[in-house]
């Protein structure tokens, strides 16, 4: 199946990748058993971009998502973070790639509940033994509306608070790629709306690289693209997305019984 209005097909190209992924391929389990949860998949995720991944439950988003970080070891294909290859090494390799160059945001907020919010958000580099920038540091806090909120603990802060102070804990690593995965599920629309802002503005004010997946036609509009998945293939994208093109895309998805 091919979605073809208001899409393109996937690029391949590799200018400017923060990560990209080729000819990927996942099945979980053997036999008559066996689901084959990515089918070939070859998709750029360019540098300084926020691109979100869509498309119907079970249609192998996450999965890919999962893979791009190396959170999940494909079953035959190739997953690149820039130019370095993780298909190529080994699991210790790979857990400290992710851990110096991915930032995670999960729906579940997942603070330490004893410390605040400030060292919450130091956590990962005091647990690789690094300094913050102190000039990164600042701008990241400035930038997601922190900086009256660092002493208070994550009890005493609302849930869209948490959710900065995890994205601020993504982004203060200056990681190549932050993976935010459903990050907006366990939010109300206004608190939602609050930290897709913050998303967008820490790839247009500090230069990230965001990859998100999401069901929400509402989210996703806030991504420069968006990839569409079905059936563990990508099956278009749409540049510039709208609530309402998003909307469209993923009715043609439905009709076309994906």
């Amino acid at each position: 199946m091919t979605i073809t209005a208001g899409l393109r097909s996937g690029s391949t190209t590799t200018t400017g990748s923060a990560a990209r992924t080729v000819d990927l391929v996942k099945v979980y389990g053997s036999g008559a058993a066996a689901v084959r949860a990515l089918d070939g998949v070859t998709v750029d995720f360019v540098a300084g971009q926020f691109t979100a991944i869509m498309g119907p439950s079970g249609s192998g988003k996450s999965t890919l998502m999962h893979c791009v970080a190396g959170l999940d070891t494909p079953t035959s294909g190739h997953v690149f973070l820039g130019d370095t290859e993780l298909t190529r090494m080994s699991d210790k390799a790979i857990t400290l790639t992710r851990r110096k160059r991915v930032g995670f945001v999960f729906q579940a907020f997942n603070l330490l509940p004893m410390l605040t919010a400030e060292q919450n958000i130091l956590l990962p580099l005091k647990l690789a033994g690094h300094r913050p920038d102190p000039d990164w540091y600042a701008a990241v806090v400035d930038t997601l509306g922190l900086r009256d909120r660092l002493g208070h603990r994550p009890g005493e802060l609302s849930g869209g608070q948490q959710q900065r102070v995890a994205a601020a804990r993504a982004l203060v690593t200056r990681p190549d790629v932050i993976v935010a995965d459903e990050p907006t599920g366990a939010l109300d629309r206004a608190t939602s709306a609050e930290l897709l802002t913050f998303l967008a503005r820490s790839v247009a004010d500090l230069g990230q690289t965001v990859v998100m997946v999401t069901h929400d036609p509402m989210a996703a509009a806030y991504a420069d693209r968006v990839v569409l998945h079905a059936d563990g293939r990508l099956v278009g994208e749409l540049v510039d997305p709208t609530n309402d093109s998003v909307l469209d895309a993923m009715r043609e998805l439905s009709a076309h019984g994906a």
